[in-house]
């Protein structure tokens, strides 16, 4: 197929494809998935080998979020009979981040619901880093705590966080019928103020929340353009309790082409499957690690995950090998980017991935959104025997899920 060749060419050369090349792989049929996951694998092992980066997620506060994002769990009005606590103590996030490090796991990811933090959240959390470091010193630890004001990311910075993570989840078009309490562009400030503190930048999306192909193409190239070193990819996983409960819009062949797509506008960021592929992806799973080179380890925030010792097993039964705590998963030029100071995004640092992997020409600006509708893809089956609510770990009594 040509237009895989074309690809695969302009992924080995960091190349951004058009949007018309993006769309076109969306709309591939089942037919040629396999053909798909082939092309967009020798860009992934070309960039990052057979390797895959365990991520570990421990969630510092869960609930009573006063934010309306309709995919959450933990939004304002949420029905979901998830758990619901205040901080957790420095000793308790640490206790939980060592049970995903012993597993495997070489970043922790600390979450915590709401807006945006206070000084005072700021501080919890660099106490909470600082014991995490103190027990791992070589584990990475990634910050996730909304939208973040003036000064606080060089306040986590200082305490040791590696990383920030902020999701643009959908295409700005349609961020307002997601949510309406904070707007498409907090999020890209956000980004933007973790990029200029010299956080390495975690950014991604959802898919299956009803959009359009045209919309999961403006994300991933908004993306390409903000230059995050990771993106998730996450799926939705439909909660009962929420408004989108009822949106099954996925199937494992779509998953894996949202996916390829991703890695081929984003060839040598870290592409991570995020929450859901359980849901999703289901046996499919080995396949998506042709195109991601990163997964979460055992449970998400607030619902249940495949069991570490699964995960593991998929990886090497798949012929991959879990990536070690002394490897740099970001290639050379981008780790060497990164080294040299070049963390400040906003006055234009070459091929610091240039939005998840540009070559020297630059950043790709997408195109305004043409309104049109995508064709339609035949809906999943509901598995909601699949959706499980979070019991264990963080927040429990129960041991983690690692």
């Amino acid at each position: 197929m040509d237009l895989l060749n074309t690809l695969v060419d302009k992924g080995l050369r960091r190349e951004s494809p058009t949007r018309e090349e993006a769309l076109a792989v969306l709309a591939t049929s089942d037919d040629d998935v396999l053909d798909v996951v082939a092309a967009a694998g020798k860009v992934r092992r070309h960039w990052f080998g057979r390797r895959v980066k365990l991520n570990y997620l421990v969630n510092l506060k869960s609930g009573l979020c006063p934010e309306d994002c309709s995919y959450c769990s933990q939004r304002l009005g949420s029905k979901a009979e998830i758990l619901k606590y205040t901080w957790l103590k420095p000793d308790q996030a640490s206790a939980a981040a060592a049970a995903g490090v012993s597993g495997g796991a070489k970043r922790v990811c600390l979450v915590a619901s709401g807006r945006g933090p206070t000084d005072r959240d700021v501080d919890r959390v660099s106490d909470t880093i600082k014991a995490i470091k103190e027990q791992h010193e070589s584990v990475e630890v990634c910050a996730c705590l909304g939208l973040l004001s003036d000064g606080q990311a060089e306040r986590l910075r200082e305490a040791g966080a590696d990383a920030y993570n902020h999701n643009l989840n959908t295409s700005e078009s349609t961020y307002g019928d997601i949510t309406t309490t904070h707007t498409y562009a907090d999020r890209v400030d956000t980004v933007n103020k973790a990029h200029a503190a010299g956080l390495s930048a975690c950014s991604g999306l959802i898919a299956g929340m009803g959009e359009s192909d045209e919309d999961l193409v403006d994300v991933v190239f908004s993306l390409r353009e903000l230059d995050p070193d990771s993106v998730p990819v996450n799926f939705l996983i439909p909660m009962e309790g929420t408004p989108l409960a009822k949106e099954w819009h996925l199937t494992p062949q779509r998953c894996l082409r949202i996916l390829a797509m991703t890695r081929f506008v984003c060839p040598d960021a870290e592409v991570r499957i995020a929450g859901g592929r359980e849901v999703h992806l289901r046996t499919m799973q080995p396949l998506a690690l042709h195109l991601a080179n990163s997964i979460f380890l055992g449970d998400y925030l607030t619902s249940e995950g495949q069991a570490g010792h699964a995960d593991l097993e998929m990886i090497a039964d798949a012929g991959f090998e879990v990536e070690g705590a002394g490897e740099v998963t970001l290639p050379e030029h981008r780790a060497a980017a990164r080294d040299g100071g070049c963390g400040s995004h906003a006055g234009g640092c070459g091929s610091h991935e240039s939005g998840c992997g540009s070559h020297a020409g630059g950043g790709v600006c997408a195109p305004a959104h043409t309104g049109e509708p995508a064709a339609p893809h035949p809906a999943e089956e509901p598995r909601t025997d699949l959706v499980a609510v979070r019991r264990r770990g963080a927040g429990t009594d129960l041991a983690p899920n690692a």
